[in-house]
């Protein structure tokens, strides 16, 4: 699915204007110790693989969902690892802030493969050799791979701005 028919409908009364939406993201990590990310097809770059929360969709529901969505794979959230917000403009001029829930999965069934449009691949790297990542998703994936359980938040006062490339 690409954008939820709610967005669709509200785009029309707001334009390219900021929406304030939910969204998780999938830390996915295969016996191997690769990452799994995905390629999307709107900007071509790579990133953890994400989504929009639905309305009245619990965010881990929305999470499996999304990962089974754009890769085929089935998994399980180990835990929640992060919750940050960000600012996304989309190439067609949409602007976006996402408050994002950060999961660490484990991979339950399935073999990983491009199953929708929104990804235009999708492709286990060793984590010596990730492609250039954004901030967000830099962010999202050293709160998950690191020791501590407890998720992941920018502190009070920091702003997005606040946060090195």
């Amino acid at each position: 699915m690409a954008i939820p028919d709610y967005i669709v409908r509200m785009r029309r009364h707001v334009g390219h204007d900021l929406l304030w939406l939910p969204s998780v993201s999938a830390v996915i990590r295969n016996d191997a110790g690769e990452l799994l990310l995905g390629q999307r097809a709107d900007d071509g770059r790579w990133s953890v693989i994400s989504g929009f929360v639905e309305p009245g969709e619990q965010p881990a529901t929305a999470l499996v969902r999304e990962v089974r969505e754009e890769t085929g794979l089935d998994v399980a959230p180990v835990r929640m690892s992060s919750a940050v917000s960000h600012p996304h403009t989309y190439p067609n001029g949409d602007s976006c802030e996402y408050l994002n829930l950060g999961f660490l999965c484990r991979v339950v069934a399935g073999t990983a493969r491009v199953n929708d449009d929104e990804s235009l691949a999708v492709r286990w790297f060793a984590m010596d050799r990730l492609p250039e990542l954004d901030k967000h998703a830099l962010l999202v994936l050293a709160y998950a791979l690191r020791d501590n359980p407890m998720a992941g938040y920018l502190p009070p006062g920091t702003g997005w701005d606040d946060v090195p490339d």
